[in-house]
């Protein structure tokens, strides 16, 4: 059933199923970038009310069916992408897609039991990728607690390089200081790319002052970023333990990746099934049954002196008052998991320490292989990060073939304003470039500017 119609856009054909949270934060995300949506849920409702709030085509009915994905144009689509709430369903989607379409397909995929086989089912389903939001926001906060003084850290060239954003205490020694004193006084390989200071986000020149207060994001090399800020005077070392409130997938997941770094976990999970299931999965771990939002239980269970707490329960609300009392009776560091997209300027505003937003990690991930997707001249996109609420984005590029950008000293390249080329991998090292440096044929490229849409490396020049 047709439910709303929208005129051809100069971007890809791209099919999305599932009208969920994620599924609108990628229709409005890949609306924003131009793209040619269309949208099936059996919801006929939902896909009405979608469409009339974004430019988009609508289907009623089951994303698996050949007959429905025939009504949505999957003959001429260049993309499906799968988010329903349902793995076998997501998986069923891209099968039938591509046995029926030459498009590429994504599918989102959250049971831990399919996600252990990512690879395999990729590979033998024909996947262009898989997705799973609760693994990707387990390992944000993973390294996040590794480095717990930071409250962002994100992973480039193959976790060969890191953004790390920080707040920069008043009367460090940062405070007063530009940017081009900080390689003369600071013996440290990183690169200071954002400052976002009294709600403003500018990316710095030279001569930008860094002051207390402001938060800042530098790249460096993997290992770097804990040796600069151990020479500024901001402690660096991994938290040893922590509690997380709510036994969902997210901390299944986050439990597997704190539980080798030598963490002691702790799970509070009021659902005694669950917690008899976690005990399973995770022996090492200590789950307890109880309500995790009952104050009483909280104390006895040490919060006043856990290392870090990380609310992961299904409900926004809960998550933003169980951190803002934990920062109240402890010192521990605090990470604050939040599903919806809305009163991000609100919750920007609240001492929440560092907040993660698992659908828009996923929504990045999509985003950057549909931009490397789409007429790409000399280079793919092989990661996008949104920076300071969106205001920046940190994109890195492979360099596939000569072009304007390759073999010329970087000084000589007329570059667009707001722009930084932040480091440059080869051979599997990062390079934090100089203006004689130049980007070759194989490099991977990391470039962190306030425009939006790159898709290809030789949009930096005028």
């Amino acid at each position: 059933m047709l439910i709303a119609k929208k005129p051809a856009k100069q971007g890809l054909n791209i099919i999305i199923v599932g009208c969920g949270k994620v599924g609108l934060t990628l229709i409005e995300q890949l609306v924003k970038e131009g793209h040619d949506i269309t949208i099936i849920d059996q919801d006929a409702k939902k896909v009405q009310e979608v469409g009339s709030i974004y430019d988009v085509m609508g289907v009623a009915g089951n994303g698996a069916s050949h007959r429905v994905q025939m009504d949505a144009g999957i003959a001429s689509a260049d993309l499906l992408i799968a988010v329903t709430e349902s793995d076998e369903l997501n998986l069923l989607c891209c099968t039938v897609a591509n046995q029926v379409a030459n498009c590429s397909t994504i599918a989102r995929v959250r049971t831990p039991d399919y996600s252990g086989e990512a690879s395999y089912l990729r590979d033998k389903l024909g996947l262009a990728m898989i997705i799973n939001p609760e693994l990707e926001a387990a390992r944000e906060i993973a390294r996040i607690l590794y480095l717990p003084t930071a409250l962002e850290v994100n992973s480039f060239a193959h976790g060969q390089a890191e953004l790390i954003k920080i707040q920069i205490p008043e009367n460090n020694i940062l405070d007063g200081m530009s940017v081009a004193m900080l390689s003369k006084k600071i013996n440290t390989s990183v690169l200071i790319c954002g400052i976002e200071r009294s709600g403003a986000m500018y990316i710095p020149s030279g001569d930008s002052l860094l002051l207390g207060g402001d938060k800042i994001s530098f790249v460096a090399p993997k290992g770097h970023g804990r040796f600069f800020l151990e020479d500024i005077g901001i402690k660096t070392n991994q938290v040893k333990s922590t509690m997380i409130i709510g036994g969902s997938k997210a901390a299944y997941y986050l439990a597997k990746q704190l539980l080798p770094m030598g963490v002691s976990v702790k799970i509070v999970e009021q659902d005694l099934k669950r917690c008899e299931a976690l005990s399973e999965l995770l022996p090492k771990a200590t789950i307890i049954n109880g309500d995790g939002t009952d104050e009483d239980l909280l104390e006895e269970e040490g919060i006043d002196s856990i290392e870090s707490f990380v609310p992961l329960t299904g409900i926004d609300e809960e998550n933003i008052l169980l951190t803002l009392h934990a920062k109240q009776i402890s010192k521990a560091k605090v990470i604050t998991k939040i599903n919806r997209m809305n009163f991000k300027d609100v919750i920007s505003r609240l001492d929440l320490g560092s907040v993660v937003y698992p659908r828009y990690i996923i929504s990045e991930t999509i985003v950057a292989y549909v931009r490397a997707k789409k007429d790409s001249m000399g280079s793919n996109i092989e990661t996008l990060y949104h920076m300071f609420d969106s205001r920046a984005e940190a994109i890195e590029f492979r360099v596939n073939e000569l072009s304007a950008v390759t073999d010329i000293p970087l000084m000589d390249l007329s570059l667009k304003d707001n722009l930084l080329i932040c480091f440059i991998s080869r051979n599997g090292s990062i390079l934090i470039p100089t203006g004689s440096d130049s980007i070759q044929v194989g490099d991977t490229v990391m470039v962190v500017t306030t425009h939006t849409g790159f898709n290809d490396l030789q949009d930096i020049l005028k």
